[in-house]
């Protein structure tokens, strides 16, 4: 059962411990700041629940600024890598600005470690791979 983590205007975050899910849903364009709060309120879920998938529902989310990116590629990515995020999927936007913005930040990611990431069209269909079984190490 999916339990709200944290909501605003701009983002839903909840999570479900029985899958070791959890999700963030994004609606619109974000400041810098309301941007880099939700993503640290994404990491802090992460690390508390120690999730092993993410679901970034990113259909609605807009562009992300320079300087947001460069921020995620350098504070976030490197979190995410030595996190226990095993699957990071993420349902691509409407907004081209934002799919040029999060390939970026993609092709800057040096070292995902052990995590694994695809985009979607559909949720169903990310939830589909976030569900499959994991490696047995990537369990442990």
């Amino acid at each position: 059962m999916m339990i709200t983590y944290f909501q605003n205007d701009v983002v839903t975050i909840s999570y479900d411990l029985d899958k070791q899910l959890g999700m963030a849903v994004w609606n619109g364009f974000l400041s810098s700041s309301e941007f880099r709060k939700a993503v640290e309120i994404c990491l802090d879920l992460m690390e508390e629940h120690k999730l092993l998938r993410w679901l970034g529902d990113n259909r609605k989310l807009r562009a992300i600024r320079q300087a947001d990116q460069d921020w995620f590629v350098e504070y976030v990515m490197p979190r995410l890598a030595a996190g226990t995020l095993r699957r990071n999927a993420s349902v691509v936007s409407e907004d081209l600005f934002n799919r040029m913005a999060v390939e970026q930040i993609i092709k800057r990611a040096d070292n995902l470690g052990d995590m694994a990431f695809r985009d979607f069209e559909r949720v169903e269909a990310a939830m589909v791979w976030l569900q499959e079984p994991l490696p047995v190490q990537a369990q442990a």
